[in-house]
């Protein structure tokens, strides 16, 4: 889609007809995602038949090897006539406290912490890193207009093995933009360190929940086709009144168990 289709649809007077256009549009772009992703598949295990080895692939996309497996599992189906049992992945049961016990939010990576506690064996890996436009949600957390640039850092979860959870952090270009925010690789010692470095204070958090459908990106990922999410999103507000961090979590919905603490001494329901 082109920036003349964007206005075109923008330009349309009655807002009930923008909105299904812009629907209509969303979902095929959806769908083509889908699509692209199974192509970029078909291509990439088409290249290592014919020999090419996956560091060149890797190369030649501008990604790592690890990223490159990771390609070839999205848009990945089942046969129409299997010869023989499907093997089902191990059934997980993650724990996700709500709200996120300080001591935990602390902690050098959320998630490590948390499955060392449930005795699992938890496994992380970087999907992205960079600028994208803010879809409504998050523009609203972050207090910018919906499609204004945010740096996004986005993570891919898994536990024993199975995948759980795609947990991207947001920030305003007034916040990351030219910081440790920006680079690659996983910030040291910990994200929550490096905002405070930049001088930030943490003053109160909301988290909300939401459960939803899957977008097809996010179905492949997790390998949830047919089940629900769990969309867990925190933003950090500093001192200043500044919303300096936008958490968002999306789990597999069947693969979590949401753990609701109270406050200290009035723990009732």
């Amino acid at each position: 889609m082109d920036a003349r289709t964007l206005h075109d649809i923008a330009a349309i007077s009655d807002p009930l007809d923008r909105a299904c256009a812009a629907s209509a549009v969303m979902a095929t772009l959806q769908g083509q995602s889908v699509e692209l992703s199974r192509i970029r598949r078909t291509a990439i295990i088409e290249a290592q038949e014919a020999g090419v080895k996956q560091e060149e692939i890797a190369r030649r996309l501008g990604v790592t090897p690890g990223r490159v497996s990771q390609m070839k599992k999205a848009g990945a189906s089942l046969p129409q006539n299997p010869a023989g049992p499907i093997e089902r992945r191990p059934r997980v049961l993650v724990e996700r406290a709500i709200p996120t016990p300080p001591s935990v939010r602390g902690s050098r990576s959320l998630y490590f912490t948390e499955a060392a506690q449930q005795g699992l064996e938890p496994e992380r890996k970087m999907l992205f890193i960079g600028a994208e436009p803010a879809r409504e949600h998050v523009a609203a957390a972050l207090r910018v207009e919906p499609g204004e640039e945010v740096v996004a850092r986005r993570k891919m979860f898994w536990a024993n093995g199975v995948p759980v959870r795609i947990s991207t952090s947001y920030f305003r270009l007034d916040v990351a933009r030219g910081t440790r925010l920006e680079e690659e690789g996983f910030v040291l010692p910990t994200l929550q360190a490096a905002i405070e470095d930049l001088g930030h204070r943490f003053g109160h958090a909301v988290e909300t929940l939401v459960a939803r459908p899957p977008t097809p990106y996010e179905a492949d990922l997790l390998e949830v086709p047919g089940e629900w999410v769990v969309q867990v999103l925190r933003v950090g507000i500093s001192t200043a009144d500044v919303p300096v961090h936008a958490l968002e979590t999306v789990c597999a919905a069947g693969r979590h168990v949401f753990v609701v603490g109270q406050v200290d001494g009035f723990d009732h329901f």
